[in-house]
């Protein structure tokens, strides 16, 4: 037969589809001792080591060999650890053979002692549940009932089973219960990302409502630049990123699927005391001679560069990256600034908002971004919904 040098308490296989979980791997090592009892006997004497590791003489590698044909589930040799013969079958049964349905039926007889009863409540036949405690002795090379005259009642070794067998079926019903939950919205999580303005009042307004409907989905928010978010969002930082973007500079629609949510367009905030305040269309020519107030003393970085007009050359002054500092320069006549129209609730009274005319008005896309190819939650499908509801009020 050659040897077999594996002992079931220092190995064990996985499954075909993947890893054992412990309860599952308590099964498999509970069948291999039941079948390490029912090895002939001179296969526990010789040269050769068997399933329990003993040695097997030689005189009694042909009977060996046949109980290991007979018993034997193949499994591949790369699923078996810490060098198992690979010429040798594994002898734990195949877990992908391992019906549920068995399970639940040893739970069932056990708990009535009758097979009578238990087919009863399972709508089996009789002889469909007693094929069932069959085939699982057999897959176990256990006993798990003893038949009398009234009913079953468990062996030692079917006690034994019937607790392993409890953890699994256990684990699969918390299983169905936490994705039914997932699906329902009875739990999870979704994480937001946005830019600054969009959580002014977009973005916030969404998460409100979709906690009014599902308060038991937790809400996390991420503040942040376009680049940085959508960055995050493909680390799986982030389930949704609301992000923006010039017309003219669109966004990478291989990466990410974008649903489109508005088109923002930019204002220019001036103090009640200048001299356009009381207008509310104006030209930026007729702001030629004003200070603009930038976030960066980087032109590139800056929101006038990107948004203003190339012929149009501001001038600037004071730098205010924050914006609760720039609108107080605003305010206290220090000049003027682009505020995005997202931001408008964000502005004192002490500040007036004028629309540019179209000819000089700047427009940036906004998107609800996710990665494409990725399945979403059923809390970011319900998410995009509430977005889109809500930009349609803004």
């Amino acid at each position: 037969m050659g040897s077999f040098s594996c002992s079931y308490g220092q190995s064990f296989v996985r499954a075909e589809n993947g890893q054992l979980n412990r309860a599952q791997t308590m099964l498999a090592r509970s069948a291999l001792r039941s079948r390490a009892r029912e090895l002939p006997r001179r296969c526990r004497v010789g040269t050769a080591h068997g399933i329990d590791g003993s040695r097997v003489g030689q005189h009694g590698q042909n009977e060996c060999h046949a109980f290991h044909s007979r018993h034997a589930v193949p499994m591949r040799p790369p699923n078996v650890l810490h060098g198992c013969h690979r010429d040798t079958a594994w002898l734990a049964p195949s877990m992908n053979a391992m019906q549920i349905e068995s399970l639940e039926v040893l739970r069932t007889v056990a708990r009535h002692g009758s097979i009578t009863s238990a087919a009863r409540e399972l709508r089996f036949t009789q002889s469909a549940v007693s094929r069932q405690i069959v085939v699982l002795e057999q897959e176990f090379g256990a006993q798990v009932f003893d038949r009398l005259p009234r009913g079953v009642a468990l062996t030692e070794e079917g006690v034994c089973l019937l607790a392993h067998a409890e953890a699994v079926l256990d684990r699969l019903d918390a299983a169905r219960r936490d994705l039914e939950a997932l699906r329902g919205l009875g739990s999870g999580r979704i994480r937001v990302g946005a830019f600054p303005t969009a959580v002014a009042a977009l973005v916030p307004r969404a998460l409100g409502a979709f906690r009014e409907t599902h308060p038991k989905v937790s809400l996390a928010l991420l503040e942040g630049r376009t680049p940085d978010l959508l960055e995050r969002l493909s680390a799986g930082d982030a389930d949704i990123a609301v992000v923006s973007a010039a017309p003219d500079q669109p966004l990478d629609t291989g990466r990410y699927d974008l649903r489109h949510l508005l088109d923002e367009h930019l204002l220019v905030a001036v103090s009640r005391t200048h001299p356009l305040a009381h207008r509310r269309v104006v030209r930026l020519a007729e702001l030629a001679d004003d200070s603009f107030i930038p976030g960066s003393a980087t032109d590139e970085d800056t929101l006038l560069r990107a948004s203003l007009p190339p012929d149009f050359h501001p001038r600037t002054g004071i730098v205010a990256a924050d914006w609760t500092g720039k609108l107080g320069c605003v305010a206290a006549g220090l000049g003027v600034a682009l505020i995005p129209a997202l931001a408008r609730r964000a502005v004192p009274a002490d500040i007036a908002l004028l629309r540019l005319k179209s000819a000089d008005s700047s427009v940036r896309r906004v998107f609800a971004a996710t990665v494409a190819g990725r399945a979403k939650s059923a809390a970011a499908t319900e998410f995009l919904t509430h977005l889109g509801h809500a930009a349609s009020d803004i």
